[in-house]
């Protein structure tokens, strides 16, 4: 029987491989200029890709929703401004007013399809507090359910992801159009 703790030698533990993290860890997927030009930046490249690879949920005049492609937890979405703007002071009053009702927008079509209990909605302003792509404004909308730290994450340092993006793309978009019971959509 082969010693524990070599790699690629069988150890009885149960292992999930994510190498499409592995471009995001090492930066090997950022561009050569960064994300300061907007030629370079994903915030500014997404809105013109086709939707399964830019993966755009909605669109609105100022701003539009996004997936997060290095999610937190399945849903994660990014609400962005199409302006190439890195600080939250230099939105102007439509891009403030939309960016907070496309947030409210993505609360109810999260809840709706996939019944979240609650949200983490925030943004990193600068690298020097977390932002990994500080040079393009995005607010996170992350939903969470009770239970959702659980082993994994703390002890294993993996998260668990049970849909893929496309598919998660597809179903909120289709819920974002959706009418509310208010009459405004999701």
């Amino acid at each position: 029987m082969a010693e524990d703790g070599f790699p690629g030698v069988p150890d009885g533990w149960a292992r999930l491989w994510t190498p499409h993290r592995m471009a995001y860890v090492s930066g090997s997927d950022r561009p050569a200029e960064g994300y300061e030009a907007p030629s370079g930046c994903p915030f500014c490249l997404a809105p013109g890709q086709p939707p399964e690879q830019g993966l755009v949920v909605a669109r609105g005049e100022t701003v539009y929703a996004v997936l997060n492609r290095y999610p937190y937890n399945s849903g994660h979405l990014l609400i962005c401004p199409y302006r190439h703007l890195a600080d939250y002071t230099d939105l102007t009053s439509p891009e403030l007013v939309e960016l907070a009702e496309f947030t409210r927008t993505a609360m109810r079509v999260i809840r709706s399809v996939s019944g979240a209990h609650g949200f983490n909605i925030g943004m990193n302003q600068g690298a020097v507090a977390g932002a990994g792509i500080a040079a393009h404004l995005h607010q996170h909308v992350v939903p969470r359910w009770g239970g959702d730290t659980n082993f994994m994450p703390v002890v294993g340092k993996t998260k668990v992801l049970p849909q893929l993006l496309a598919d998660t793309r597809d179903l909120l978009g289709k819920a974002w159009q959706e009418p509310t019971r208010d009459g405004d959509h999701s």
